[in-house]
């Protein structure tokens, strides 16, 4: 029997369709962990991808974002600008198993091109339209008029509606603590309403969500590990109880200046 958590997420699992890969040595199938994908289960309303930069998170979520049909620069389906396409092949090359559920919302951010999202949005309410102004699903003020953080926030707080797939590449990147520790309050409601996030991060305090599963992409593919276990925890409690010595190890003098 398929785990609870399978009955109420939009997408349940992905595959790797190994057979449509012609020249594992091009990007992105030279990403070691994207090479070894061959399934990844999705049982959890919270899923996070984790791994050092340039393991392949952030190429592996934008292939699941397109491959629902998502902007590969970010923001809802009815978004379908391109300031420069930079994406992978992949989402060519993912099979999504979904749930006969479907989403009432879905978006995709990505922290690096938020901006383009924000300018988009302002063209777009420059259009005549029938409808009431987009950036009123934001909260009504025009997100270049805050600051990075407070747009991310009004994007989770005003726009985030609930029932809904949430695809996310590094939001923590303008959040101060405080903030993360916000959102992750604002997670919770939503996840309550029956949303599914999948979210690529390197922040310890977003990862800690009880419930969500958490992915570290290896060579070996990506590979389930616990909270405690991360790196991103293990270092961050480390440096927090020991701050002087570490301070005193990472700023001591490197050898070559000792001997000059």
């Amino acid at each position: 029997m398929p785990p609870a958590w399978n009955a109420r997420n939009f997408i349940i699992r992905l595959s790797l369709l190994r057979e449509r890969v012609e020249d594992w040595r091009c990007y992105p199938f030279s990403i070691p962990a994207i090479a070894a994908l061959d399934e990844l289960a999705l049982d959890r309303p919270v899923t996070f991808l984790i791994g050092e930069n340039g393991t392949g998170k952030s190429t592996l979520l934008e292939a699941i974002a397109m491959g629902c049909g998502l902007n590969p620069e970010g923001g809802s389906k009815n978004f379908r600008f391109s300031t420069r396409a930079s994406h992978s092949s992949l989402s060519a090359h993912l099979r999504l198993t979904r749930s006969p559920k479907r989403p009432r919302d879905s978006y995709f951010l990505r922290a690096e091109s938020y901006f383009n999202v924000a300018t988009e949005i302002e063209a777009l309410d420059r259009e005549p339209s029938p409808g009431p102004p987009i950036i009123n699903s934001y909260g009504g003020r025009s997100l270049h008029e805050q600051s990075h953080g407070e747009s991310f926030f009004a994007l989770f707080m005003e726009r985030f509606g609930g029932n809904g797939l949430y695809l996310l590449d590094e939001p923590e990147a303008a959040l101060s603590p405080t903030r993360q520790l916000a959102f992750l309050a604002r997670l919770h409601d939503l996840v309550g309403t029956g949303a599914q996030f999948i979210i690529a991060t390197h922040s310890p305090i977003l990862m800690a969500y009880p419930d969500a599963v958490i992915f570290q992409m290896t060579p070996d593919g990506p590979q389930e590990i616990a909270y405690t276990e991360t790196e991103h925890y293990t270092v961050t409690r480390n440096f927090l109880l020991r701050t002087g010595p570490m301070l005193d190890t990472l700023l001591a003098p490197a050898p070559d200046r000792e001997a000059n």
